[in-house]
């Protein structure tokens, strides 16, 4: 069994366009995420799954540099463009992750991998019900599963967000999703990339924490903002785009 991890990441964001690769402390985001995923145990590849848009050369050329698998595809069908690196990649399971998410944990990913090789689930996630902060989000499903749902009469956001329909249509698929147990059981943070001034926390997170130890986890992340509760001004009044 092959467990890849797709990182969704284009440059044409909407909100905070290049946002995948403005640096913090010397790095690109995009690195720092590739960085974090190659800590993984259970992982046998990543792929970044970017788009065929010119723009999205800078991303290709990063990848290049990190010796990292990357894919082109569609930009407005995500689905597509996943499930093709996927197959790309001779990938039996996909570990969904997206380009927003830059302090993504490896030992949660390793977590949710054991559940989902050690039941009957065809789709395991830990953002279905969410308890871990906002940025922490993982998906895991089988290419062939994908594939199925690829070629059903899907709607734009089933194409956008690639692995919802899932979750939504429990009578079709078993699905799963890991609660947070105690001290990461914290929905009210919100640590993605997606305008200025999450930028300017993450920036802050992963600056203040790398010093430590570069290989911080979500609740280093947690404890990090409890004991500096002034950088929560960066993101108050952030709508963040929500999925039904």
């Amino acid at each position: 069994m092959k467990i890849i991890a797709t990182i969704e990441a284009r440059m044409t964001s909407s909100r905070l366009p290049g946002k995948v690769l403005m640096e913090s402390c010397g790095k690109p985001m995009l690195e720092h995420m590739i960085e974090r995923l190659r800590r993984s145990k259970r992982l046998d590849d990543i792929v970044v799954a970017t788009t065929t848009n010119s723009e999205d050369n800078l991303i290709v050329t990063l990848c290049e540099k990190l010796q990292c698998h990357y894919y082109r595809g569609s930009e407005d069908d995500v689905l597509d463009r996943v499930l093709k690196a996927a197959k790309r990649f001779d990938a039996d399971v996909i570990v969904e992750t997206t380009g927003d998410c830059p302090l993504i944990d490896w030992r949660q990913i390793d977590e949710l991998i054991d559940i989902y090789k050690e039941n009957d689930y065809d789709y395991v996630s830990n953002s279905t019900e969410r308890t871990y902060p906002d940025g922490f989000d993982i998906r895991i499903f089988s290419t062939d599963a994908l594939d199925i749902i690829s070629k059903k009469d899907l709607t734009i956001l089933d194409r956008e967000h690639v692995s919802i329909y899932f979750p939504q249509h429990p009578q079709e698929f078993k699905c799963y999703n890991l609660l947070a147990e105690s001290y990461e059981n914290r929905p009210d943070i919100e640590v993605t990339l997606d305008e200025i001034g999450d930028f300017k926390l993450l920036d802050s997170i992963i600056c203040g924490l790398s010093t430590i130890n570069p290989d911080f986890s979500c609740r280093d992340v947690i404890e990090y903002i409890d004991e500096n509760p002034e950088l929560k001004e960066y993101v108050e009044g952030i709508k963040r785009k929500g999925i039904s």
